[in-house]
C-alpha cells in the first residue's frame, strides 16, 4: 500500500481491460481519456508514484499498451464540470477562428505561435484543452505536436480510427517512409548556399538546470534528416522551405544551428545579436518558424490530404521589410 492510500481508497480502485482499439497507445494517453478532466500533471504523479498498475506491474508514462492488458486506476476526486476553470473566451474565439479544415475525422488547426499543444509545465490551457472547451461533447485527439513557439498546421483526431491510421503513419515517417510530408517556412540567419542542403545529424535531447529540454547533434543520438532550400535572400539572410523526414524534438532548430544559419528568432539556439537586430529592425518578435503543409493519405493511400497553414500576418509584415 503506497503512503497516499488508504483501505477505503483502495477499495475504491478500478481495473480496466484495454480494447483492441486502443492497441498501442501510450499509458498517459489513456489514463487522460479515462480520468477526464484530469491534468496532465495529476496523471504523472500517479504513474510515477506507482498506483496505476499494468498487469499488476509498475509502468512509465510512456508504456505502449497492448489490447488485453489490465490497467489499475486509482479512485481520483476531479473538480466538478462547473468547477473547472475553463480557457478565456477570446482564446476559445480566436483559436476556433483559426481552424482551416475539418471533415468528420480530422480537424486541422493554425496553430499560433506561442501556443501549446497541450497544457503542463505550467501551462494551464494548450491547444487540445482550448478545443474539448470549444467541442465538449466530441473526443479530440492530438494527433502530433508542434514546438509552442512554432505556428503552423497542427492535426487533431475526432475519431479513434483516425488517430490509430496517423500514428502508424508517423511510425512509418520516422523509419524513413514518407507517410508524413512535412513542410515547413522559415527565416535562417545569414546566406544559405543554392540548392537543397541536406542535413543528416543523430540528435540527442538533454536536460539543462531546472529541466528545460535542449537538443544536439551527437553521434549517439536519433537518426535525424532535414532538407532546407533556400526560397529568397532577404537582408542577408534565407527564407527557406524545410522538408524533414523524421520529426524529433527541435528537429529544424538543432539542425539549422548545426549548419551555422540558426532560426531567426530562435531564443534557444540562435544567435542573440542577430535576434536583437531583426526585432529591433524588422519587428521579429518570435520564433520564424511555420508549418506550411501536411501531406498523408488514409484509408490506405486511398483518401489524399494536403492540409495547408498561410503564414501569420507578422510573419508577412517581417518578409516585406526585409525585402
Amino acid at each position: 500500500m503506497t503512503h497516499s492510500e488508504t483501505p477505503e481508497t483502495r477499495a475504491a480502485a478500478r481495473t480496466v481491460v484495454v480494447s483492441d482499439d486502443r492497441d498501442g497507445q501510450r499509458l498517459d494517453n489513456f489514463l487522460l481519456g479515462q480520468l477526464k478532466g484530469a491534468p496532465r500533471s495529476l496523471v504523472y504523479k500517479l504513474v510515477r508514484s506507482g498506483q496505476v498498475r499494468v498487469n499488476g506491474g509498475r509502468a512509465k508514462a510512456d508504456r505502449k499498451l497492448e489490447g488485453g492488458d489490465k490497467v489499475r486506476i486509482p479512485p481520483v476526486r476531479l473538480e466538478e464540470e462547473g468547477d473547472k476553470p475553463t480557457p478565456p473566451r477570446g482564446f476559445m474565439d480566436a483559436l476556433d477562428a483559426a481552424i482551416v479544415y475539418e471533415d468528420a475525422r480530422l480537424l486541422a488547426l493554425n496553430k499560433p505561435s506561442g501556443v501549446a499543444s497541450h497544457g503542463g509545465s505550467g501551462i494551464s490551457f494548450g491547444a487540445i484543452e482550448t478545443l474539448r472547451a470549444l467541442r465538449p461533447g466530441q473526443s479530440l485527439e492530438l494527433v502530433h505536436r508542434l514546438d509552442r513557439d512554432t505556428s503552423g498546421v497542427l492535426v487533431i483526431a475526432k475519431k479513434r480510427s483516425a488517430l490509430t491510421e496517423m500514428q502508424a503513419l508517423m511510425r512509418e515517417g520516422s523509419s524513413g517512409g514518407d507517410g508524413f510530408r512535412k513542410r515547413y517556412l522559415a527565416l535562417l540567419t545569414g546566406r544559405m548556399p543554392d540548392g537543397v542542403m541536406t542535413v543528416d545529424a543523430p540528435l540527442h535531447v538533454g536536460l539543462r538546470q531546472g529541466g528545460e529540454r535542449h537538443v544536439q547533434v551527437n553521434p549517439s543520438g536519433k537518426p535525424s534528416l532535414s532538407h532546407f532550400r533556400a526560397l529568397e535572400r532577404l537582408g542577408g539572410h534565407s527564407y527557406c522551405e524545410v522538408r524533414i523526414e523524421t520529426g524529433r524534438t527541435h528537429q529544424i532548430r538543432a539542425h539549422a544551428q548545426h549548419i551555422g544559419h540558426a532560426v531567426a528568432g530562435d531564443d534557444k539556439y540562435g544567435d542573440p545579436v542577430i535576434n536583437k537586430r531583426l526585432r529591433d529592425q524588422v519587428g521579429l518578435k518570435r520564433l520564424f518558424l511555420h508549418a506550411s503543409t501536411l501531406e498523408f493519405s488514409l484509408d490506405d493511400g486511398k483518401t489524399p490530404y494536403l492540409l495547408t497553414a498561410p503564414l501569420a500576418p507578422e510573419l508577412l509584415d517581417v518578409l516585406d521589410r526585409l525585402r
